[in-house]
């Protein structure tokens, strides 16, 4: 796992559409040019720049020359709060191999120990059971569950939601 690169843009197009199908229940309703090389690399200069300014921090997960999964520390507050979101998905190949688990622990450490936060939130569907477990695996524990959360694959879901404390 690394931080994101500019030149990700078409590994990471070819990702989306390789499991396209596969993230289609998990995700937002995507436009046709989200799967294009042009609007990856654009999506990614964007990061980048929120990177620069410590509003999120953008991994790739990488097999070879392939990404084979994307995991986001985004909203990062500073201040009293010191908390982000962690969002992330893993190919359908690599699904179920424990490759989640052990990024989504290994970001819990660098958001520790490197990016000085006190907590890290992600959210699930209430059915995404293999998601729960890795949030699980990595300390995280359920607080709460959030009505009509988010808009997934064009309706809006309810999400259990996760938290993990980094600092007592």
């Amino acid at each position: 796992m690394r931080l994101l690169r500019p030149s990700d843009a078409a590994a990471l197009a070819a990702a989306y559409v390789r499991n396209r199908d596969y993230l289609s229940a998990w995700e937002p309703m995507r436009p046709e040019e989200y799967f294009t090389e042009e609007w990856q690399a654009a999506d990614i200069a964007k990061r980048l720049a929120a990177l620069q300014a410590g509003d999120q921090y953008p991994l790739a997960l990488i097999a070879g020359d392939a990404i084979v999964g994307r995991f986001n520390v985004a909203g990062v507050v500073r201040g009293p709060f010191q908390s982000a979101g962690l969002g992330y998905w893993v190919d359908k190949n690599y699904a179920g191999s424990g490759l989640a688990s052990a990024a989504v622990r290994m970001i819990v450490e660098k958001a520790r120990t490197e990016l000085g936060l006190h907590r890290l939130e992600a959210g699930t569907l209430l059915h995404n059971i293999g998601s729960q477990r890795v949030l699980l695996k990595a300390g995280f524990q359920k607080f709460g569950t959030a009505p009509n959360y988010l808009q997934i694959a064009g309706t809006w879901q309810d999400h259990n939601l996760y938290q993990v404390i980094l600092h007592d």
